[in-house]
């Protein structure tokens, strides 16, 4: 089986999907977001072909396409959708690397009683948890690894995500106990040239497998 990674985060809005796009690069991997909410604009799956600069054949479509940018499961409810999280299993990418990205945080609500973490400890994959460097992550990262590990989900490390602070990182790592994969700093401009470069100056390939 080839390697299969979900990239989750410990809130909305922590850049969770430019990681995705670099490590995608990195790893040569193919992309899946199963279910986007929010067609206004240019989607995450959009957005991580053109940084990741992948071509079609390294893109999953998603399962749901939902207009309303909300909760899914939100979402799905004005939009007359009914997600059936059962279903939801990660697809065959030929031997190519896969990485997967989830919708905010772990327990974002698919449906009236299914939560993202309970498909993620169905598929029991290695799972990247993005932190942003911001105040208030040491709390949303340890509650996150928390619930990974009642799951027995295995925890590949904490990527983080934004301005240096070398405290917050260091207490995430030793109180979480988890390892640190690395900081992607925030780009500006945010180019495909320039999320390489960070990407490869702050990340290994080999800690991903």
């Amino acid at each position: 089986m080839s390697l299969r990674i979900v990239v989750t985060g410990t809130d909305t809005g922590i850049g969770k999907t430019v990681f995705a796009a670099g490590l995608a690069d990195l790893l040569g991997a193919s992309y899946w977001k199963p279910i986007q909410a929010g067609l206004d604009g240019e989607t995450d799956t959009e957005t991580v072909t053109r940084l990741a600069r992948l071509s079609a054949d390294r893109v999953v479509p998603e399962l749901y396409r939902l207009r309303t940018p909300a909760s899914p499961h939100q979402s799905a409810e004005v939009d007359g959708v009914r997600i059936d999280a059962a279903s939801i299993s990660p697809p065959d990418t030929e031997g190519r690397p896969l990485v997967i990205e989830g919708a905010g945080g772990l327990m974002v609500p698919l449906s009236g009683d299914t939560l993202y973490i309970d498909v993620f400890e169905r598929w029991q994959l290695p799972v990247v948890v993005c932190a942003s460097t911001r105040l208030g992550t040491i709390n949303h990262s340890l509650l996150s690894i928390e619930a990974l590990r009642r799951r027995q989900i295995t925890i590949l490390g904490v990527a983080f995500i934004g301005e240096r602070n070398p405290e917050t990182q260091t207490a995430i790592r030793e109180i979480g106990r988890v390892r640190w994969l690395g900081r992607l700093p925030l780009l500006s401009p945010l180019t495909p040239e320039a999320l390489q470069a960070a990407f490869k100056s702050s990340f290994r390939a080999d800690d991903f497998s």
